[in-house]
């Protein structure tokens, strides 16, 4: 594994192991992308380009088994966003956004999860923005607005299909949906110091376009991208997973689930 800044948490509080991860369509190696997944040992993982048509029950269902987890919440609403959790971690209810079709593009969203472990409360949301320049910064306003209607901690995994804004960059176009998405967040990497190490391709990761963002009531004990063999063969994209601490229960619903 490299960019690992794994830290002792500060305070006491519930420790919880976050994985996102974008699985490719289960297109690669799928041996190696089940012996990434164990290995990592998250108490959540939250996928993009899961199951989403035909028998997709069945085929997350096998997934989730693969990575020794269970379905929290996913399939044809949020379109290919998946949630999985082990048993320490309840799934309290769940819910979706879709964003507006863009003809010619396809349809996107995003999954919600609200969560518990212990007495800490929590929601997990999952996401996979556009590869389209023009159509990716109302996506990411539109998720992080879903994501400030919500009451309670949020950890958000995300597919952002950008990279921070590069100052050195001559194009003045990256940037603009991962500041929109990461608004008001914590980005675990870059709190851990490993935001330079990139996800993408997974082959030959160049660019840093898959990230955790978290509350900033959430403290961050350590992150890392996920850069072995396994990992290279699993998927195009690399995994990131975040150690965080949950040390300020939130009281309440969220506004939408009840």
């Amino acid at each position: 594994m490299t960019a690992d800044q794994t830290t002792a948490p500060q305070r006491p509080g519930v420790r919880l192991r976050v994985l996102t991860y974008n699985i490719h369509g289960q297109r690669d190696d799928r041996a190696a992308l089940a012996e990434v997944v164990r290995q990592i040992a998250p108490d959540v993982a939250i996928l993009q380009e899961a199951p989403r048509r035909w028998r997709w029950r069945t085929r997350s269902a096998a997934l989730a088994n693969a990575f020794d987890m269970v379905v929290g919440s996913g399939g044809p609403p949020p379109l290919g966003n998946l949630v999985l959790t082990t048993l320490r971690v309840r799934v309290e209810g769940s819910w979706s956004v879709r964003f507006p079709l863009t003809p010619g593009r396809h349809l996107r969203g995003a999954v919600f999860a609200r969560c518990a472990v212990g007495p800490a409360r929590f929601v997990v949301v999952g996401s996979h923005l556009s590869t389209d320049p023009t159509e990716r910064p109302a996506q990411a306003r539109l998720l992080r607005q879903a994501c400030a209607d919500v009451d309670g901690p949020v950890i958000l995994g995300l597919d952002v299909n950008d990279r921070p804004a590069e100052p050195d960059d001559p194009s003045g176009d990256t940037g603009a949906a991962w500041r929109l998405a990461a608004a008001g967040f914590t980005d675990a990497a870059a709190a851990a110091g490993a935001g330079r190490a990139g996800t993408f391709p997974g082959r030959d990761p160049r660019r840093r376009i898959d990230a955790i963002f978290v509350d900033p009531r959430i403290e961050v004990a350590g992150c890392q991208v996920v850069d072995t063999p396994a990992a290279r063969r699993a998927s195009d994209h690399l995994p990131v997973v975040a150690d965080l601490v949950l040390t300020e229960p939130a009281p309440g619903l969220d506004k939408r689930g009840g």
